[in-house]
């Protein structure tokens, strides 16, 4: 026999599973159950006809089923968790890897390091200006955005050159 805990924690999904079988049960006489399972019985056999034991298996199916399906979302969500950790670890380890490599690359040509950096700024501040360069008579961000793109472009291409790969 289900226990009255199992019931009252699930109610809502019990309530609807009997008003979906015995049709003929109203609100109402759900909404007295309070936590009496005997009761609850005793009232849907008056209500519906049915025997005892069969009100009492299909409370007992109900409830392990409305457990059965807490059980499976509790180990999705911890599935998703576990996931969510492992991918932020692999990030983590490849950011560190690459901050590694960076730091081996200058220690290894500290005066590369330094002048790629001070032409890297340069660019970067040669493409903004580009970018929000205005000229009379033209919608500002107009030809100075194309042009900035198409410069920005040609950096990650001479960078892509310049750049060791892996």
């Amino acid at each position: 026999m289900v226990n009255q805990q199992t019931l009252a924690g699930k109610w809502n999904e019990v309530s609807g599973k009997l008003k979906e079988k015995w049709g003929e049960l109203s609100d109402d006489d759900l909404s007295a159950f309070s936590g009496n399972v005997d009761q609850l019985v005793g009232k849907i056999q008056r209500k519906t006809g049915e025997s005892r034991e069969a009100i009492e298996d299909f409370l007992g199916e109900v409830a392990q089923q409305t457990s059965d399906t807490a059980s499976r979302l509790r180990d999705k969500v911890q599935e998703g968790a576990a996931n969510a950790a492992e991918t932020a670890r692999q990030g983590y380890e490849t950011l560190r890897h690459g901050y590694t490599e960076a730091e081996r690359t200058v220690q290894a040509r500290p005066a590369q390091s330094v002048a790629m950096a001070f032409g890297l700024g340069i660019a970067a501040g040669i493409g903004l200006a580009l970018l929000f360069r205005e000229r009379p008579g033209e919608p500002s961000l107009g030809r100075g955005r194309a042009a900035a793109e198409q410069f920005g472009r040609q950096m990650l291409d001479a960078l892509s050159n310049i750049v060791p790969r892996r």
